[in-house]
């Protein structure tokens, strides 16, 4: 925290409570102070800056209108939410945000009774708060008003339009805030988006629907079934006169809005007045994605996670070294482009993570063949596996943790029918400071049973070019390749595009003592820690000979390199980023069960229990998969 920062009503709220003690007319102020808190924080302490500036009113008004936390506030994603939890008696630990043991990277029950309910993935918060709406009508619980705060292209998400149904026919009180930045992570695309740039209505004609609403009721004329009717035929009327269908109200959720976004003192004003109005509502306002920060408005994209920046120069801080190795991602997309020169049938497909994911390499490059999806995972899988049946040739990349969302799509639509799809799943293992939401912890336990599947990891950035060219050959079916975030370690990763033979394993280094069974990048860490147990035993004049195997498939297995090590090594350590339980240690332990082969099996990977947050090292030190941790299972 910056002590040199002039902040005069900010460091007076401890709680929601002190800021409803402030007049309305001193609440813009708050909103300048809260926003430049949060800029200061995360010019040195990296986190989600973009999406929490555009929605520093909103925050103020729901928290200043609402009674919480026994009013209940859904936040959607959670990318938005930091103003929110700067207001909920945070600010002081504000700086551990995203550090190890530190505030969590998003709203959690688990750290604060104001965060009502689990966020970091899109699309779920009208389902919960139409769960927790509907509790309170079953609890008799009538004064507890509950809020979905909708945005950052969320809405596009399938859950949202389930809920959306479920609470046009459910008895509810719901409040749904549609915050529109026209942005998820990158910009927002499709028919929603377009609609929403154009949806209107009159805050004349609300206003006038409600305070006749209201006196209809107080005499005694308005009942619940009339009300339907009545919304029925009044939302049929204006659609007639206004020339087109509003499709919320067409749904029998009352819509209000646009309205604007940054004007707290019209935010507080419209909140009063609705949040005591019968059924489910939808309030739409218009917002800024970077708000008050002009680099961050200019390029939105960039500055969702600029990481660390210069907060004065709008600058952000690159380590821009040419000895560093690549990105996973950027490898993935260079590659892509690479295939797709040379095989007209390839196109990419994304949900939302152009950039996150460097599709947007081909995007540029070839833009007709590279398709953004909007928040959608199981879409993105269908939509791939519709045009390989039609003979193209998709690479679909999701996040491993996101693509959890499109398992039934994975069997029913690509494995089912053996559909050329390959499913590339970055952020595969742990991924750091976005914590437990966002680890890609379960693709290897989860795919590993489905038939049909081919499912690979790359030990390096030369292996994965390889077995990216390889799923695109004819005749691979559905193929899983699955890489972590962040850098490799070959900075000459450039390499010829060859076949990797698929279900080949490979002897890395020769031993006779114990043998190690990696399965990807991890395979490098496993590569080190055999370096220093062998060197320990060196020094303490032990003799030490281990062999280390990368197994590249989990699916199929190496039945060939299973059988060798099953049969010359007693002892067997197995090194995978990915929970144990099911994964591929568990794998080897069927197969040499099921061969009559009985070595001791050592499995090493993510245990059951969901993962902090915290640096990639740090968690790999807690789980056990540093090298040092991986040296002690070797002696």
């Amino acid at each position: 925290m910056n002590k040199d920062l002039k902040l005069e009503y900010l460091p007076r709220i401890d709680s929601p409570d002190d800021l409803r003690r402030l007049p309305p007319e001193l609440l813009p102020e708050v909103c300048r102070e809260l926003r430049e808190d949060i800029i200061d924080e995360l010019a040195g302490n990296p986190g989600h800056l973009a999406s929490s500036l555009g929605a520093i009113e909103l925050t103020v008004a729901v928290h200043y209108v609402f009674n919480t936390p026994y009013d209940r506030i859904v936040w959607d994603v959670g990318h938005q939410a930091y103003g929110h939890k700067i207001l909920t008696g945070r600010r002081d630990a504000f700086a551990t945000n995203r550090k190890l043991h530190g505030l969590r990277p998003f709203p959690s029950p688990e750290e604060s009774p104001y965060d009502t309910f689990a966020c970091g993935h899109a699309s779920n918060s009208i389902s919960a708060a139409l769960g927790m709406s509907v509790a309170a009508h079953l609890k008799h619980e009538e004064q507890r008003h509950v809020v979905a705060v909708i945005g950052d292209g969320s809405m596009s998400g399938g859950l949202a339009f389930e809920g959306l149904n479920n609470a046009s026919d459910t008895p509810n009180d719901l409040l749904i805030i549609l915050n529109d930045n026209n942005m998820s992570i990158d910009r927002s695309v499709g028919g929603m988006r377009q609609y929403l740039l154009h949806l209107h209505t009159s805050s004349f004609y609300n206003r006038l629907r409600f305070k006749v609403a209201s006196r209809l009721a107080s005499w005694g004329w308005l009942n619940d079934a009339r009300r339907r009717s009545i919304l029925r035929f009044n939302n049929s009327l204006k659609s007639l006169l206004a020339g087109r269908q509003n499709v919320f109200e067409g749904m029998n959720i009352r819509y209000f809005g646009p309205t604007d976004g940054h004007d707290v003192g019209e935010l507080v004003r419209i909140l009063s007045e609705i949040k005591d109005m019968r059924g489910p509502k939808l309030l739409h306002v218009h917002t800024v994605k970077g708000k008050g920060y002009a680099p961050a408005e200019r390029q939105a994209t960039i500055w969702h996670a600029p990481g660390r920046f210069d907060k004065e120069h709008g600058t952000r801080i690159v380590e821009r070294r040419p000895d560093l190795p690549p990105r996973f991602q950027d490898v993935f997309g260079e590659t892509l482009l690479e295939l797709a020169r040379t095989n007209p049938r390839i196109v990419g497909v994304t949900p939302a993570m152009s950039t996150g994911c460097s599709m947007d390499v081909l995007m540029e490059a070839m833009p007709d063949r590279a398709f953004d999806v909007g928040i959608a995972e199981g879409h993105a899988v269908t939509f791939s596996a519709g045009m390989a049946k039609e003979g193209m040739q998709p690479f679909c990349n999701i996040y491993s943790a996101f693509a959890q969302r499109a398992y039934d799509n994975i069997i029913h639509d690509a494995a089912l029918l053996g559909l050329p799809v390959v499913l590339c799943l970055d952020r595969a293992g742990l991924v750091g400071e976005d914590g437990p939401t966002h680890h890609g912890a379960f693709d290897l336990a989860a795919l590993r049973p489905v038939p049909g599947l081919t499912i690979a990891s790359p030990y390096d950035e030369r292996e994965l070019r390889r077995l990216m060219y390889t799923a695109q050959l004819p005749g691979r079916g559905t193929f899983v390749i699955r890489y972590p975030r962040g850098r490799g370690r070959l900075t000459d990763w450039r390499c010829p595009l060859a076949e990797v033979p698929v279900g080949k394993g490979r002897l890395l280094k020769e031993g006779t003592d114990v043998a190690v069974v990696s399965l990807g990048p991890i395979g490098a860490v496993a590569a080190d820690a055999i370096a220093l147990a062998e060197e320990q035993a060196r020094r303490e004049g032990r003799r030490l000979s281990v062999a280390h195997y990368d197994l590249r498939f989990l699916k199929p297995l190496d039945e060939e390199l299973l059988l060798d090590v099953g049969r010359r090594f007693r002892r067997v350590v197995t090194v995978e980023d990915g929970v144990l339980k099911g994964g591929m240690g568990s794998a080897l332990l069927e197969f040499f069960a099921d061969h009559g082969l009985s070595p001791e099996v050592v499995r090493l990977g993510l245990p059951d229990h969901f993962v902090e947050h915290g640096s990639v090292a740090e968690l790999q030190a807690i789980v056990g998969l540093d090298k040092t941790s991986i040296a002690k299972h070797l002696v």
